[in-house]
């Protein structure tokens, strides 16, 4: 095999080709490589060499099959970690390389394999106002107050959604696909969650030493359980894969309760409202309820929003400087919380009065994607200030919905807000016109994964980060595919000519 003919064959790659028969070559050059990465340590004492060898045969194998390493993403999700360089710049391993390379292989399949795709998927209403949503964060990015940072942003977004999108959403297509999806990540969150506990329970399973016990796999207590709370509907669909009380099913319902329980023992108040919004969202869909449901909850927000700014009753919230502290007991943060004098909800509150404050500044294209940061304290209230105003971790609005009005500014959200109501709505339609029972099921725990995210987004902003993200994409992947399946069903005359 030259180098030509090695070139044109991965080009042709199809996501599911094998090899039975290697050239002699490649396993003496790789041999070699890796005994040229030996040496190069003994000599250098530089260990991250070592990584030569196995950066190229990820690279070899995802060539042969890009299946196969789509699934190690899955898999590696819970059990990766945060990297932070001496130059400041940080990333996700394993799985960010991961992200961006399969990124490329995508675009080397499209370029191959163009005509074979379904353009069903492609243009889909879903999909498309989520090419607009991106389309709106390419031109927030043109008209950024720091390039840089934006252009860093667009990136990220775009390997997020090209990987975790379109690409899963290739892959994904048969119910054989989405419980192989589901496994690869079962195994290794219900591993990083049972280190935890078990890390966690000489400690007492104390609200003050959670954020003690997890690291290598979360930042905080906050993305532990926001990907317990997403993966929750998931487990609970999974079950009905398997006859009742058979061995997967045992271990399923297990599954599910210890997820519950950590849940809990991770402290995280957005993560138990999830569950609640998780519940109330199954039979919000089931009673075709999600129309009136948007309604409401649109007509409340903008209401809240003008009571507030109104006559400046924000202000009215400030809290009292002295006894805003951080609580050490889990009772007394509940019930400092609805005293307005915990913390961590005080200095939301503070960063939030920021973002209303930028988003008058400049309303039509905010600061640039990613800008929060780089602008929020020379728009702060100092009545609202805190003990950790500061802000040393550089965190940034706390909610997912306003850093889109600060950084994309009213058309960015608007856009937005559409795309997530739109993928609601037209999901519960996908749910009602599904007939086959098993992709009906899909649909729901898809939905349920959506809604679970989107509350978390509230208070958080966690849709950039690999924890959340993926699962965002890939349940819209898989409402999407499921819609195309359904018309396929119902068309099969067009679907010959597609």
């Amino acid at each position: 095999m030259n180098l030509k003919n090695f070139a044109t064959f991965a080009l042709a790659m199809n996501g599911n080709l094998a090899i039975t028969k290697q050239p002699k070559w490649l396993f003496y050059s790789f041999s070699a490589l890796t005994l040229a990465s030996i040496f190069a340590v003994v000599l250098t004492s530089q260990y991250l060499l070592l990584g030569i060898p196995a950066f190229v045969l990820l690279l070899y194998l995802t060539i042969i099959d890009f299946r196969t390493i789509f699934f190690l993403l899955l898999f590696c999700i819970p059990l990766s970690t945060e990297i932070i360089f001496p130059n400041g710049f940080g990333t996700d391993l394993p799985t960010e390389p991961l992200i961006v390379g399969l990124m490329g292989v995508f675009f080397l399949y499209i370029l191959r394999n163009g005509n074979a795709i379904d353009r069903r998927f492609f243009q889909h209403p879903i999909t498309l106002l989520l090419l607009l949503h991106i389309g709106w964060i390419f031109i927030a990015t043109t008209q950024s107050s720091m390039t840089f940072i934006s252009i860093k942003f667009l990136l990220a977004k775009l390997w997020y959604i090209i990987t975790f999108f379109f690409l899963a959403g290739m892959l994904l297509k048969e119910e054989k696909d989405v419980r192989k999806f589901f496994w690869c990540i079962f195994i290794s969150l219900i591993f990083t969650v049972v280190v935890t506990l078990i890390r966690h329970a000489p400690l007492g399973f104390t609200f003050e030493s959670v954020y003690h016990v997890l690291h290598p796999f979360y930042r905080n207590h906050v993305t532990y359980a926001a990907i317990m709370a997403v993966f929750v509907p998931f487990v609970w669909f999974a079950r009905y894969w398997y006859p009742t009380f058979s061995t997967k099913w045992l271990i399923l319902a297990a599954a599910l309760v210890l997820l519950l329980i950590a849940i809990q023992l991770s402290y995280t108040r957005a993560a138990y409202a999830a569950i609640f919004f998780a519940v109330g969202g199954y039979f919000m869909i089931r009673w075709r309820l999600t129309k009136i449901a948007v309604t409401l909850a649109t007509v409340f927000a903008i209401s809240l929003v003008s009571y507030l700014v109104n006559d400046e009753r924000y202000l009215a919230l400030s809290p009292d400087y002295e006894r805003t502290i951080t609580h050490k007991d889990f009772n007394n943060l509940l019930e400092a919380t609805y005293q307005l004098e915990d913390i961590s909800t005080m200095e939301r509150v503070y960063r939030w009065v920021a973002a209303f404050q930028m988003s008058n500044e400049k309303p039509l294209f905010g600061f640039g994607p990613g800008n929060f940061y780089t602008f929020y304290k020379g728009y702060t209230v100092t009545s609202f200030r805190t003990y950790v105003s500061d802000n040393p971790e550089q965190s940034g609005v706390h909610s997912y919905y306003l850093m889109t009005l600060v950084e994309q500014g009213y058309i960015g959200l608007i856009i937005f807000m559409i795309f997530i109501f739109f993928t609601l709505i037209y999901g519960e339609q996908i749910y009602h016109q599904t007939q086959n029972s098993s992709d009906k099921r899909i649909v729901m725990m898809a939905l349920l994964a959506i809604l679970v995210i989107l509350s978390l987004q509230l208070i958080n902003d966690l849709l950039e980060t690999d924890k959340v993200g993926p699962f965002f994409f890939i349940s819209v992947a898989l409402l999407v595919n499921v819609d195309v399946k359904n018309r396929k069903r119902l068309n099969p005359i067009i679907n010959q000519a597609m």
